[in-house]
């Protein structure tokens, strides 16, 4: 029932995709500018170095390993090719060793724009969610700019805390996922064809586990700073409660494989352009899912659509 009224939400509120996307798209063009500017200024030794060009080389020998893994059973090809790559990592490494600080600087710089980014886009993503209480608890179809500049304060406050940790357990997450394809596997002798595909299941596996985890310990944060008035922490309190924590972790388990089937295959099916509207409809949907599911848990009465409110006797229809 949640997941229904997840979708419903999303469709009710569809037009805030293009909001979305052209918020994003301008923030986009906007940092890129800048973090090109500052790799351009300081790194352009790295991005025209030998040692570079070895690693983008070794992309496609990447995926002619895997294919000959899978194809033809090559168990030596992964292996390989992780040495060689290992071999091109530590030459670039001793190339970054001797332009250390220069790095240094650049890399903080980069990461500074990446976080700022995130928080900017994150501004506009707290109008939305904004918009969508609005929409569940008075009907009412608030404007996204009205939203935007009403929130801002605090959807600033809440990114600046939310996106360096997001940032952390995203870093450590990709690690664990790296280790977990190319180092189990080859703890297991002989593993063939058949490893190669149990590497690539597993992987792809811990991925969605790991962010519908995170979706599951924040989904009712920002849901009860807006819908609440609570403060950060008291939020960020309520949202590891744990209360109704496996329903919740399984209706994002769930939202993350299809949000990923939906842009992979509008990607292949589309040449990349239908990603343009999907990544966008992938963030309202799950923000849909954050007020469904905060609502829902503490016990709070919404619309479901002009004349019907969940949590009214049997979700009956009853006159807004």
């Amino acid at each position: 029932m949640r997941f229904k009224r997840s979708f419903g939400l999303t469709v009710d509120c569809f037009s805030e995709v293009f909001k979305l996307l052209f918020y994003r798209v301008i923030v986009g063009v906007i940092f890129f500018s800048l973090v090109y500017l500052i790799l351009h200024l300081g790194l352009s030794f790295i991005v025209h170095s030998a040692e570079l060009e070895k690693i983008f080389s070794l992309i496609p020998e990447f995926f002619r390993a895997l294919v000959l893994s899978l194809a033809e059973g090559n168990t030596e090809a992964l292996p390989a090719f992780q040495t060689e790559f290992e071999a091109a990592l530590k030459a670039f490494a001793t190339l970054l060793g001797s332009n250390i600080g220069t790095i240094i600087g650049s890399v903080i710089g980069v990461c500074c724009m990446y976080i700022m980014q995130r928080i900017v886009n994150g501004l506009a993503q707290f109008a939305v969610a904004g918009t969508i209480n609005d929409r569940m608890a008075t009907y009412s179809h608030t404007k996204f700019a009205v939203s935007y500049f009403k929130n801002i304060g605090r959807a600033a406050l809440y990114y600046v805390v939310y996106v360096p940790l997001a940032f952390v357990y995203d870093v450590l997450s990709l690690t664990a996922c790296w280790l977990l394809f190319f180092y189990i596997p080859s703890l297991l002798p002989n593993y063939g064809v058949l490893g190669v595909l149990a590497a690539i299941a597993l992987t792809m596996t811990a991925v969605i586990l790991l962010q519908a985890l995170k979706l599951t310990f924040i989904s009712a944060w920002m849901p009860a700073m807006i819908a609440d008035g609570k403060s950060l922490f008291a939020g960020m309190k309520i949202s590891f409660s744990g209360k109704d924590f496996m329903r919740r972790f399984g209706g994002y388990l769930v939202a993350c494989y299809l949000i990923v089937f939906l842009n992979v295959g509008f990607a292949l099916f589309t040449a990349g352009s239908g990603i343009l509207l999907t990544v966008p409809l992938s963030f309202l949907f799950l923000l849909s899912m954050q007020f469904v599911n905060y609502y829902e848990t503490q016990g709070k009465k919404y619309f479901i659509d002009k004349n019907a409110v969940a949590g009214t006797d049997d979700d009956r229809p009853e006159q807004a």
